[in-house]
């Protein structure tokens, strides 16, 4: 009871420190709603996913699971008790051995009916171009043909916190919401597929 309710108090205190920093402005091209989703965004960020998490109505929040890298947000018990417990995110093995699908823990969230935020990119970049995207957004528009994928473009995370820097700089960033792509058509391949969802994300630029 005392670590869900210390979670609580974290989980709202960053709220307000990420809303503070960040300035961040959500726009929608569609209302957000509580149907199962995969927000797929750029990334240049370690406030990536709080943004786009803080971005959602209060009630769609506990229903949005952020998925996150195993291996970095393990490192310490602090790191792992923000990740699990304080955004009760999907934690990603991104160095298994082949017995083991690295996707499972998003398709058992899904299957929950619970929505991701997934960053297709695979790793954070400088926030200057979008570059290729992984081939795990495609199996899990395979894998669920029914649910939404809705890209997300962040702008300016890279200029409040830049890849391998420690210092937060205020700037006023936005977070824009396009409208969910159409599901994986009969016969495309996984590299149109995935160019299709890239090309969706770079026309809200």
């Amino acid at each position: 009871m005392i670590k869900k309710l210390f979670a609580k108090c974290c989980r709202t205190i960053l709220l307000i420190v990420c809303k503070l920093v960040t300035g961040v402005q959500a726009r929608w091209y569609s209302p957000p709603c509580d149907a199962v989703t995969i927000y797929y965004a750029n990334h240049t960020s370690h406030l990536d996913g709080l943004v786009i998490w803080s971005s959602f109505p209060k009630k769609l929040r506990k229903l949005v699971h952020p998925v996150v890298a195993k291996d970095y947000w393990e490192k310490n018990s602090l790191k792992k008790f923000i990740a699990i417990e304080v955004f009760n995110s999907v934690l990603i093995n991104r160095h298994t051995n082949t017995h083991e699908n690295p996707l499972q823990p998003l398709i058992a969230t899904l299957e929950k009916q619970q929505s991701l935020i997934l960053f297709p990119e695979g790793t954070r970049g400088n926030g200057e171009q979008i570059v290729d995207f992984k081939s795990g957004l495609y199996h899990l528009a395979k894998q669920f043909p029914h649910i939404h994928f809705v890209p997300v473009y962040l702008n300016n995370l890279n200029r409040v916190l830049p890849k391998g820097s420690k210092l937060v700089v205020p700037i006023i960033c936005s977070a824009i919401f396009g409208s969910a792509i159409s599901p994986l058509h009969e016969n495309e391949t996984k590299a149109d597929f995935l160019l299709r969802a890239k090309q969706a994300l770079k026309d809200l630029i």
